[in-house]
This record gives structure tokens, sequence and C-alpha cells, in this order.
């Protein structure tokens, strides 16, 4: 799909109506100085109070119900509980995320990278009573944290032609075994083309991702799976997305998307101002030559946001925010590790024209 294409068909997909998710960046307005570097200590509790709904009156006029009068009726209706749907918080050492239990994978997941947290930093080197994360010693399990009925398992991957990518990356959970082991777990799995893209591309914008820590204090890295519409010969927009296992109730996304947010002082004298940056990439879930400029997947935040229901930043950080591609070079090294002894000349970057 080439990208105005890709753009409106996300576009598209955002005229969804969707509930939406709280932002994990503060979504108040706020000072870009303001802006956390952590989750909330704590969240506003839900509105037990619903909302209101319109009937007919004694003389046939239509008229609001109240609130003491739509209370019992909820508790009516809902005495044997609230069906759902329910999103499964999951809080993990190296990252949160959202697991949807239709479709099999995580609604979204949500990294703070650091120096520190990648085992960069000559400041905080590494715990010394801490194991360090070996991917040798990890391999993929269910998650027995989600009810039985909607967990994904090994045996939906079973020969299904997809591999099990990470969300979150291994690589960004370097700092204890226990930590690498968590993005092993099938919550964190979502089923991703192997050749081309799990194993190449977008293994090359995991990587970005972690080089940004370089030049910004803070990382803020989202992965979202995504399913845009296409348009079909009749004119019309469609969503198609396959389904594996047996039976059949793993989904597999048509895109998925990394949605960074970066921050750093604005100047040494000034460190408590923050300069920040934004953006948004969305790829296929298909081979990607190796070759294609990183810049052809970017996108607007908000279209991602409409695309997936989600609320990831709040106005006041998109509009104190530059573009992550004029804070820093977006570009990807491509590093193919399978054939990287018989043609050292493939190690090289791809940036944007």
């Amino acid at each position: 799909m080439s990208s105005p294409a890709l753009q409106a068909a996300i576009f598209a997909a955002g005229a969804v109506v969707g509930g939406g998710i709280t932002a994990l960046i503060a979504s108040k307005r706020q000072r870009p100085a303001d802006v956390p570097g952590t989750l909330p200590s704590s969240t506003p509790a839900l509105s037990t109070v619903p909302p209101p709904l319109l009937e007919l009156g004694s003389r046939g006029n239509a008229q609001i119900t109240s609130a003491a009068s739509i209370a019992p009726l909820a508790a009516t209706v809902l005495k044997y509980g609230n069906p759902g749907p329910i999103a499964d918080l999951i809080v993990r050492k190296a990252y949160v995320a959202a697991y949807d239990r239709r479709l099999r994978h995580p609604a979204w997941t949500a990294e703070h990278l650091t120096l520190a947290s990648l085992g960069k930093s000559a400041l905080l080197p590494p715990s010394p009573t801490e194991e360090a994360g070996d991917r040798n010693k990890s391999s993929f399990v269910e998650d027995q944290s989600i009810p039985v009925p909607f967990q994904a398992k090994l045996q939906d991957y079973f020969r299904s032609g997809y591999d099990r990518g990470h969300m979150v990356p291994a690589a960004d959970a370097k700092f204890s075994q226990d930590a690498m082991n968590e993005t092993f777990l099938l919550s964190n799995i979502a089923p991703q083309v192997g050749e081309g893209f799990n194993r190449h591309y977008w293994a090359y914008l995991e990587e970005w991702c972690r080089r940004l820590t370089s030049s910004f204090a803070d990382v803020y890295v989202f992965t979202v799976p995504l399913y845009l519409p296409h348009r079909d010969p009749d004119g019309k927009w469609r969503v198609t997305h396959e389904v594996i296992g047996s039976p059949p109730n793993v989904a597999v996304p048509t895109h998925f998307a990394k949605v960074i947010l970066t921050s750093k002082p604005s100047s040494p004298s000034r460190p408590d101002i923050l300069e920040l940056a934004t953006g948004a990439f969305v790829l296929p879930n298909a081979p990607i030559p190796d070759d294609t400029p990183l810049e052809k997947f970017a996108m607007p935040v908000d279209a991602v946001e409409r695309a997936a229901g989600l609320t990831l930043f709040s106005e006041a950080v998109k509009s104190a925010s530059k573009h992550i591609c004029k804070s820093t070079r977006c570009e990807v090294i491509v590093r193919r590790f399978d054939d990287a002894k018989k043609r050292p000349e493939m190690r090289r970057a791809i940036s944007a024209p």
C-alpha cells in the first residue's frame, strides 16, 4: 500500500467510534516541563454514574432520565456481571501493556527507554546482584494471568506461517533475566511476517528506537497493532485480516505502529524545561525492502490514535512537540545477522532522501 493510500486508510479506520484508553502520558494541559517521566501515582476512578437515557414521558414527550433512576436500572441489567469489553492491564518489569481478549494479542504496549534501562549508562552501571538477560535462556510461554478462554496458545502459532513477533523487544529488557523472560509471554506477542519484516525491517526499527537514548534523556515507545482498511475494486473500503490457530482465534494485524515521544533538557542552564519530540511510523505486516526510507512510513500521531481508538498523548504534549525527524535522523541501520559474515557490506545506513 502506497504512503498516500496508507494515510487514507488510517483516516478511514479512525472514523470508527472508539472509547479510547487513558493516556500514560498525563492528559491534562501542561507546560513542557511538567510532562511526567513516570506513570501517575494515582488514577481517577471510573465514574459509576451511567450516561443519561432518552425515554418517553407520560405525555409522549421525549425526556432525559435522571441519574438516580438510571443507577437502579444498571444494577438490575448487570446483576450477574458486566460483560466488558475488558482490556487486561499488564504491568511487567520492562513495560506496561493492555491485552485484547478478542484479538488475543496486545492492544498496545508502552516502554520507557533510557541509557540506564538498556544498561548503557556510565553513571548507573547494571546491578552486580542481578543476572543480565540472555535471550538463549528465554522461551515463549502462554500467559497464565490471562483468563484461559482468552489466552493465546503456543499451538496457535504452530505451522501458521507467522513469527511470534515481540511487541516489546527482548533486547529492550536486557537488564535482568526475569524482565527478558516477560517479553516472551504470548500476551506480548502478535503474528508477524518473518522474512523481510519481523527478522529484518521491524528489527531495524526497534534498534533505531534504542539508539534514540543516545540523543535523548527519555524515550517513550508505544507499539500498536492495527487493522487498516483497503479499497476494493468496487471503490468501497473494507478491513480484512487473517486469523490463525485451531480453532482460529488469534488475529493477524494488517499493520504495526511505533509511536515515539522523546524528551531532553532544552539547555544546560534550564534542565527543568524539556524539549519534546513525537513521531509515528506505520508499517505493513509484509516484507519491506531494506532500502526503504524510514520516513516513508511516517504518519501523524493523531491518525494512529484515531485508527486504534487510543489516546496516546495529550493535545498539550502534541502542540509542544517537534516532529522526531526534525530532532534527529530518522534512519534505520540494516544488520542482517544471518548473512553478515558472507556480505559485510550489508551493514549500511538507510536515510530519507
